[in-house]
C-alpha cells in the first residue's frame, strides 16, 4: 500500500466542555466526524464519543486539534467526607468538602484501517 494511500481509524473519547469547538476545528480542516451512541461519564459530566477516518498525512493536524481544544483544567467538586461518627452520615448531616480534580482532555485511539469508502 503506497504511503499516500495508509488510512487510520481514530476513536476519541471527548468531555462536554471541549466537544463542539473540537468538532468545529476538525471540520474547518475538511475532516468530518460520526458521533457515537456512548455512555458514561466522570464526575457527573457527560463525555462524546466520536469516530473518523483518516489519511495518515492527517493525523498530525487531529493531534493538534485536540491538544489545543481539549484542555486539562482543574474544577472544584463538593463530596461527602466518610463519616466521623457512624450513627450519622456526613450526607444527612449536611457536610461536604471541596476537592480540586482534573477535568476535560481527551483520549484518542488510532488503530491502522484497511479501507475506508465513503458511498
Amino acid at each position: 500500500m503506497e504511503e499516500a494511500k495508509k488510512k487510520k481509524l481514530v476513536f476519541a473519547v471527548l468531555h462536554e466542555e471541549d466537544y463542539e469547538k473540537i468538532i468545529r476545528r476538525l471540520n474547518d480542516e475538511k475532516i468530518f466526524v460520526t458521533k457515537l451512541s456512548s455512555s458514561g461519564g466522570f464526575l457527573r459530566k457527560k463525555n462524546y464519543t466520536i469516530m473518523l477516518g483518516i489519511d495518515v498525512d492527517q493525523l498530525e493536524t487531529v493531534r493538534d486539534i485536540f491538544r489545543t481544544n481539549a484542555g486539562r483544567r482543574e474544577e472544584i467538586v463538593y463530596t461527602t467526607p466518610a463519616s466521623m461518627n457512624v450513627n450519622v452520615p456526613c450526607a444527612e448531616a449536611g457536610m461536604t468538602i471541596p476537592m480540586h480534580v482534573n477535568v476535560g482532555g481527551a483520549t484518542m485511539f488510532v488503530v491502522d484501517l484497511d479501507s475506508l469508502e465513503k458511498f
